[in-house]
């Protein structure tokens, strides 16, 4: 192996840890198990990995600085993707600034020029679609910039995601393969990419290839919140669906307790696949199904880009795509 392409996604594979556990062994968290350690330092040392040595920063003791902005700090989605950001700029001795956005596309392109005021390194950008203010700003900035779990259907801008459009059609599919001729398809609004492109997309796919027609009362834009899962049920009650694929978990979770009180029962009468992995699909009874993305690596692999592009390095690939799968989580993290 290549001594300048030495990742940590390689440590994490040669070891068959997480990369979490690479980045906390790194950064001599304790809270690791001896035998683990003791394996990753092994590999760390075999394959010759030097974390900091790509910050060349260090040797001229210039700080560098990140700007991240996140569009809600409070969704578990976007916060997982910022503890995976946030331990690769930890082990790299990056300062990290992190923006709320507000899911505003205004406040996105105001605290991206306050990040650039601040003089960044980079700006990790999470957010439902780049705007053309937004892409003019990334534009004019000379400022590295990488997206994380936030599409560019241009590919103009560095990211990180997993293939929406082939995971919807396979969640789509599963229930279409568990007997549901009525899946309903909900998400938030279509203009974001992520959404009317790849995910909506994904589920058109899977209805022609099952021959199932496409009908509109079974394809819902709400927002993503708990308290609208009552409201989003009814829609599909009404629509006379037996299953759903919900491209979040936290409305995942409204539309399935507003399913429960109603005496259905889940997963015989009505199933749900949700799409984020988050922790509350191993918190609700029954666990929810769920597209599981790496969101801790979608996170570090984005800063891992973003080193590579202020530090001027080659990178083969800026449009990255991670592989997932299907199923429940298991365990709360």
């Amino acid at each position: 192996m290549d001594k300048q392409t030495i990742t940590i996604y390689d440590v994490a594979r040669e070891a068959s840890v997480s990369m979490a556990t690479v980045s906390r062994v790194v950064n001599g968290n304790p809270n690791v198990k001896p035998t683990t350690r003791k394996k990753v330092l092994e590999v760390i040392e075999r394959l010759d990995y030097r974390p900091n040595a790509v910050a060349r920063g260090l040797a001229s003791k210039k700080t560098t600085t990140v700007g991240v902005i996140i569009p809600d700090v409070t969704n578990l989605y976007f916060s997982s993707l910022a503890r995976g950001i946030d331990d690769i700029a930890t082990m790299y001795k990056y300062n990290i600034i992190l923006a709320n956005s507000d899911k505003n596309e205004e406040k996105e392109v105001q605290v991206l020029n306050t990040l650039l005021a601040k003089q960044v390194d980079g700006v990790i950008f999470m957010g439902n679609k780049i705007t053309d203010e937004l892409r003019a700003e990334f534009s004019r900035s000379r400022t590295p910039v990488v997206l994380a779990g936030t599409v560019d259907p241009d590919e103009q801008v560095g990211s990180v995601n997993i293939d929406y459009e082939k995971a919807t059609e396979e969640a789509t599919t599963k229930l279409i393969n568990n007997g549901h001729k009525k899946v309903a398809f909900i998400s938030e609004s279509h203009e974001e990419p992520i959404n009317g492109m790849y995910r909506l997309a994904g589920y058109k796919n899977a209805l022609e290839k099952a021959s199932l027609s496409y009908d509109d009362d079974l394809v819902v834009q709400s927002e993503y919140t708990y308290k609208v899962g009552e409201v989003v049920y009814e829609q599909l009650e009404k629509a006379g669906a037996t299953a759903a694929v919900i491209a979040d978990d936290e409305l995942a979770l409204g539309v399935l307790n507003a399913t429960l009180d109603r005496g259905v029962k889940v997963p015989e009468d009505f199933e749900i696949i949700t799409s984020n992995n988050t922790k509350l699909t191993a918190m609700s009874r029954p666990q929810l199904t769920t597209i599981k993305q790496p969101l801790y690596d979608i996170g570090a692999v984005a800063m891992r880009l973003l080193t590579k592009l202020m530090n001027k390095e080659e990178t083969d690939e800026k449009t990255i795509t991670l592989p997932y799968s299907i199923g429940t989580e298991g365990t709360v993290k």
